[in-house]
């Protein structure tokens, strides 16, 4: 019975790597650095990670137990990973905590934020909200409407994966280029 669990948790493990693997990947795409006007800052990563995070989350939120328990092991490992930069920049361990609930809160906020557009499928508001957090609160939400149409576009793509997809670990985002390719 023991043994059991640890081989289970040992899969789980894999499965989780894989998955928080294949979400940083596609966060760190060079295009919305270069072409979606996310800039290329610490802060800049940490908010693409998160859409891409909230992108999952949101699909994993109609799951089953199992894509639940995924996705929460994903969180726990997006957290684990925040801490770790926070650490490599040079924060002292005495501020790291006071630092990761700050950054918690920002993403939580996020997560809320960005779910309710993508429910009401409200493309301004998701350019608005994503103009606000990755430049500033007067920012020009113009510059968003490309990386929300990404984010409306993948939310669909991700409503049509089989629960199987989740539950294993493979789900896949769709990538701007293959996005463009399709329109044309």
């Amino acid at each position: 019975m023991v043994l059991g669990f640890f081989s289970k948790r040992r899969g789980n493990r894999l499965v989780v790597e894989r998955q928080y693997g294949v979400i940083t990947t596609t966060a760190r795409q060079p295009c919305f650095y270069t072409h979606y006007h996310v800039p290329d800052t610490v802060m800049g990563r940490f908010e693409m990670l998160s859409a891409v995070m909230i992108l999952f989350l949101r699909r994993t939120a109609n799951s089953g137990a199992g894509g639940k328990g995924l996705a929460q092991e994903i969180v726990d490992a997006f957290f684990m990973d925040i801490d770790y930069s926070i650490r490599e920049l040079g924060v002292g361990d005495n501020s790291v905590p006071k630092r990761m609930k700050k950054l918690a809160g920002m993403f939580y906020g996020r997560l809320e934020r960005y779910a309710r557009c993508l429910e009401d499928r409200d493309l301004e508001q998701l350019s608005i909200a994503l103009a606000q957090n990755i430049h500033s609160v007067d920012a020009d939400h113009a510059e968003m409407a490309d990386l929300a149409r990404w984010m409306l576009e993948n939310s669909d793509h991700l409503s049509r994966l089989d629960e199987i997809v989740v539950e294993t670990g493979m789900v896949s985002f769709l990538v701007p280029e293959s996005i463009e390719v399709r329109r044309a």
